[in-house]
């Protein structure tokens, strides 16, 4: 196998691996040469299940992730049982250090448990729970040994009182029961604070810790109260403790056998264009995954639809992590994903090196749906300018040259009436006054193009019957669209309609035309027709390419069919949700 960075040598693993199989070996041997253990074959496989699953599974956890103190720990925690197992040894000295060493394994399994999947011990809690058990679990041992307990093989007795030896005792179990029972709930809160887990690896290694906890506080509480049925309870509960090691082995197993997807992945990406998204979350199997993208001319992270994304919080205690995708140093994407992804790097790695072309084009793919989007909010700002222009200028025609006008009518109106009985210079004055009147018409029509006022005071309706009532032909005029709707959407709607009847005007040779406004869901629908010549189009720099370039900036679609001397029927559809 190959060596990995900082992992231990071969000979290392080797020797820890054969130190194994000797403790194995030693406790089966001690077992069945006991004189005072019951049915020895059955406790020797038990507790040779628990070492060697928990020093193999140590082995190749501290192989696979050489930088994680759990392999060392879970190695640690099977030597601690077969050291315990000395207890059954008919040697004085060997039985008393395996009875100070008996409930080691309850503390290191508590310790593995709540160590995982790193190694190390979360905060105060955790290590308050552990240092506790260390200092019970032998301390009070100890204890009670020197008060006598455990019989005439126990070379460290100094005294005898049974009494004492049962009070300690019960305190030492009692304290180490809450302990367990403080482990689960400790569990339950990180498991809940973590949400759903995504992953199945490290949910099951949780709930087999969980059910390994439970146990130890019933095994625990059957020896307090010095129940019948504690032989069975201790050989279920080794069992059960066996199982955590296993679960870790199937979640390393299913961890590697994920690599398959690696060669999924390549050939999904060779195939047909997929959604990258969505293949790399099945390959690293986490439906949580996000892509996102480094686009370095807008200095800012986006989505594959250019969207700009901004990155969630990641940090200790947060269950998301991040990890850089670079090329030649430089920054192209990110994968936003699962914190119990970072236990897999070699995946990581071959999935997102087997990405990578696929990565470089979703990256110049965001660049340009993000160009896009800059595009559409620069069309939409030069015409909301250009509309914001026109309204000025309307007003400052209504208020300024109009009023001037209606203001030299009236004194030409005043002048006339003082006149003399002078025909001439009478009808002088009429004829002026006839001008202004067409200058004032004229003025009052510029000033309706550049912005209809009336479409701010009275709305869509009102403003489409004014120019129904002055269009070149008659107009039938339906408008169903329930209140007001926002500005921009009404301004485009108008001037729809309003060029069409000017087109209709100049070049349809019509006789009638319909117009139709509606709203059709979250779109508003606005409908010209007519009974024209037809042909007309849209890409020769006529008034109907402004309203297409009009309206798709309000992300509408416009539509004209016009086949010759079939009339025309002119289609826009406005977003107005």
């Amino acid at each position: 196998m190959t060596e990995k960075a900082g992992a231990p040598g071969p000979w290392v693993l080797g020797a820890v691996v054969a130190g194994a199989l000797a403790t194995a070996a030693a406790s089966t041997t001690l077992a069945m040469s006991s004189d005072h253990v019951e049915r020895p074959g059955l406790q020797a496989a038990l507790f040779t299940w628990i070492t060697l699953a928990y020093v193999l599974s140590g082995v190749l956890a501290w192989w696979r992730r050489p930088e994680s103190r759990f392999g060392p720990l879970l190695i640690v925690a099977g030597f601690g049982a077969g050291l315990s197992n000395l207890a059954w040894a008919d040697n004085p000295v060997l039985f008393t250090v395996g009875q100070a060493f008996d409930l080691l394994p309850v503390v290191v399994f508590l310790h593995v448990f709540l160590a995982f999947p790193t190694g190390r011990l979360g905060g105060r809690l955790e290590r308050g729970l552990v240092v506790a058990g260390y200092l019970v679990g032998i301390g009070f041992q100890v204890v009670a040994m020197l008060l006598g307990a455990f019989g005439p093989d126990n070379v460290i007795a100094v005294t005898d009182r049974p009494g004492a030896v049962d009070v300690v005792t019960g305190l030492e179990l009692l304290t180490l029961t809450g302990l367990a029972l403080a482990g689960i709930g400790v569990l339950v809160v990180r498991r809940r604070s973590r949400g759903r887990p995504l992953r199945r690896s490290p949910a099951m290694l949780v709930n087999a810790f969980g059910i390994a906890l439970v146990m130890i506080a019933v095994l625990l509480v059957a020896g307090l109260f010095a129940n019948p049925a504690f032989p069975v309870i201790q050989r279920v509960t080794l069992a059960v403790i066996g199982l955590a090691p296993i679960a870790f082995l199937i979640g390393l197993l299913d961890a590697r056998l994920a690599r398959v997807a690696v060669g999924e992945l390549v050939i999904e990406l060779g195939a047909d264009p997929v959604d990258l998204q969505d293949s790399l979350a099945r390959a690293l199997r986490d439906p949580s995954l996000r892509l996102v993208y480094w686009l370095p001319q807008y200095a800012a992270w986006a989505d594959g639809g250019g969207q700009p994304v901004e990155l969630p919080t990641i940090g200790s205690g947060s269950r998301r992590a991040m990890t850089m995708i670079e090329r030649a140093g430089d920054r192209v994407a990110g994968l936003i994903h699962d914190v119990a992804l970072l236990d897999e790097p070699e995946l990581l790695d071959a999935v997102t090196a087997a990405a990578g072309m696929a990565l470089d084009n979703g990256r110049l793919r965001a660049a340009l749906h993000a160009r896009l989007e800059e595009l559409r909010g620069s069309r939409v700002r030069v015409i909301e300018a250009g509309q914001r222009e026109r309204q000025r200028l309307e007003r400052d025609l209504h208020d300024g040259a109009q009023q001037r006008l209606v203001a030299v009518s009236l004194d030409l109106g005043r002048l006339e009436a003082g006149l003399p009985a002078d025909a001439e210079a009478r009808a002088v004055v009429a004829h002026v006054k006839r001008e202004i009147a067409a200058s004032l018409e004229e003025l009052r029509d510029v000033a309706r193009g550049l912005y209809p006022a009336v479409l701010t005071g009275h709305g869509l309706a009102v403003a489409l019957e004014s120019l129904a009532a002055l269009a070149p032909v008659p107009v039938r005029l339906t408008v169903r669209t329930e209140g007001r709707l926002a500005e921009p959407i009404e301004v485009a709607a108008y001037y729809v309609v309003c060029e069409c009847l000017a087109n209709i005007g100049k070049h349809a040779s019509a006789a009638s035309a319909a117009v139709d406004v509606s709203r059709a869901g979250s779109r508003l629908v606005v409908e010209v027709v007519d009974d024209g010549a037809g042909g007309a189009v849209t890409e020769r720099g006529t008034g109907l390419r402004g309203l297409a370039d009009r309206v798709e900036a309000l992300d509408g679609q416009l539509q004209v069919w016009s086949p010759a001397g079939g009339g025309t029927r002119v289609r826009a559809e406005l977003p107005c949700a």
